[in-house]
Order: structure tokens, then C-alpha cells, then sequence
């Protein structure tokens, strides 16, 4: 059980870092550079994270999971439950925008500039549902 709590914990950990940074970080950086150069670095970056991101909260989620059914925790299954809706959350309410930002067609800066904002404001809901996952995950550590 150890090694599934190290990875879920691990993953967890990754991911909501991860999304901080962009939240407070690069995403920030990036509508400051104007809506052209933004709307780029945007692409270039989703390209890199996605598949990251997308695996970091898969695996705390199934691994929170496992370690809720074995423990009889409630924290666990908190923890799984947060980090796991961050994937249809992202299908359902991010990816209409994603695909208008990382597609090749043409977009006034005004648009990319609201799509970029709207981006970033759904993205704190991810950034958001990692931190409570994490901390159930911390909570459930420190309930043995």
C-alpha cells in the first residue's frame, strides 16, 4: 500500500504544482504578451502539457481511489474525487476553448484576447481542484 500511497501522493503533487505555476506564473506572462504571441506560446505550451497533465490526474485519481477502498478512508476518496473531475471538467468546459486557441485559424486579438482570459479563469478551477486534492491526500496520511 505504501508504494500506491507514494505514487497517488507523488501525482497529486505534480499535478496541482504544476497547475499553480500556470495559473500564477506563466499564464499571467503569457496575456502580457499580447494576443498574437500569447495565443503561440499558449499552443506551443498546451502541446508539451497536456499529456502530463492529463496522466498526473489520472493516476492520483485511480491510485486515491485504490488507497480509499482499501483504507475505509473518506480523505482518499475526497482526494480522488477532486483530482479526478479535473479530467471531465477539462473535456466538458475547457476543451471549446482550447481547440479555438490551438487551431490554425485566423483570430482578432480582441478574441484571442477573451478566449485567453476566459482560458485562464477555467484553468484556476483545475488549479483549484489539485490543492483539495492534495490536501485530502495530506489529510488521510496524517488519519492513520
Amino acid at each position: 500500500m505504501s508504494a500506491i500511497v507514494a505514487v497517488t501522493l507523488a501525482s497529486a503533487v505534480m499535478f496541482a504544482s504544476w497547475a499553480l505555476y500556470v495559473s500564477l506564473v506563466e499564464h499571467p506572462a503569457r496575456l502580457e504578451s499580447g494576443a498574437g504571441p500569447g495565443r503561440a506560446q499558449f499552443r506551443s505550451s498546451y502541446r508539451r502539457a497536456a499529456p502530463w497533465q492529463a496522466s498526473f490526474a489520472l493516476i492520483a485519481c485511480l491510485g486515491g481511489a485504490l488507497a480509499a477502498a482499501v483504507s475505509r478512508r473518506w480523505p482518499w476518496l475526497v482526494g480522488a474525487l477532486a483530482i479526478g473531475a479535473a479530467v471531465p471538467f477539462t473535456f466538458v468546459a475547457i476543451m471549446p476553448t482550447n481547440h479555438t486557441l490551438l487551431s490554425g485559424g485566423p483570430l482578432g486579438d480582441d478574441e484571442a484576447r477573451r478566449l485567453l482570459r476566459r482560458w485562464g479563469r477555467l484553468h484556476a478551477v483545475r488549479t483549484v481542484l489539485g490543492v483539495v486534492a492534495v490536501a485530502a491526500f495530506l489529510l488521510a496520511l496524517g488519519d492513520r
